[in-house]
């Protein structure tokens, strides 16, 4: 397994693990998740199928720099830009989550840098209940309120996980004990990443003007960002591919790994 990397780039410290051999596949997280997340099911997916995967930790996400002071979306989008060039890019782009609105971003603004795009679980616009829920992030952080752990566990197992998931009861204590474990991230970093939340813009219009082939994953009980979201970014977008994965909530890449490799493996191998 190759160890992380650190790079500085873009004024800041990216911290990146790289492995595997081919065309180049960079992997974006979401909010306050590390980059090592793909590791359990995408990286090696795509490392078997013959691509170089390179996992990066967004800042925010120590051991890249945390910059506390805050920052703007366009800066995570400059940060993957400068990555990829250190890397030797263009290269295939795969997102999750605020990930994937990286990724479409990216697609925007620098074009010679995306080969192809896959971005999971997205969005282009806040809506009502977005903004409810990153608002209530952000007081709890700011008051300094920490849930008891067993119902923080059970909120994000509900929020994030299908309801055929949650159905089987050992698969529910499961999920549970994992979440669990995982504890509650209160860094002031990612406290940054959740002030991007309160500055949204609808950002569909735009997104015709992407050029680079787009798949575009919804999953069918993801409750954080619905499918119908993702639906409204591949429309937006001119030619994008658009899919649901049934059965998977907004963890879908970790709940379905099989059928969500196999759309991005399918996909990048056509644009390779």
């Amino acid at each position: 397994m190759a160890r992380p990397q650190t790079a500085q780039l873009n004024g800041i410290t990216i911290s990146y693990t790289d492995a595997g051999t081919g065309p180049l596949v960079v992997m974006v997280m979401g909010t306050g998740s590390p980059g090592r997340v793909w590791h359990a099911h995408q990286q090696p997916a795509l490392i078997k199928a013959g691509y170089r995967v390179v996992t990066f930790d967004n800042r925010g996400i120590a051991p890249s720099s945390e910059c506390t002071e805050g920052f703007a979306l366009a800066d995570m989008v400059a940060d993957t830009a400068a990555l990829i060039e250190h890397l030797g890019g263009p290269a295939l782009v795969v997102g999750t989550s605020l990930g994937a609105r990286i990724t479409q971003e990216l697609a925007l603004a620098r074009p010679d840098l995306v080969t192809a795009a896959v971005m999971l679980a997205t969005y282009g616009r806040p809506t009502p209940m977005l903004e409810a829920v990153s608002a209530g992030e952000r007081e709890l952080f700011d008051k300094n309120i920490t849930l008891p752990d067993s119902y923080h566990a059970a909120l994000t197992a509900h929020l994030n996980l299908s309801p055929h998931t949650l159905a089987d009861d050992r698969s529910a204590r499961d999920w549970l004990d994992i979440i669990g474990f995982s504890g509650q991230t209160r860094s002031a970093g990612v406290r940054a990443q959740l002030a991007l939340h309160d500055r949204e813009q609808n950002r569909l219009a735009a997104y015709r003007g992407i050029t680079a082939p787009c798949l575009v994953v919804g999953f069918a009980d993801d409750r954080t960002l619905p499918a119908y979201l993702a639906k409204e970014v591949a429309d937006a977008i001119p030619s994008a591919e658009y899919r649901v994965v049934e059965r998977a909530g907004h963890y879908g890449y970790i709940e379905q790994p099989d059928e969500v490799n196999a759309a991005i493996v399918g996909f990048l191998d056509r644009h390779r």
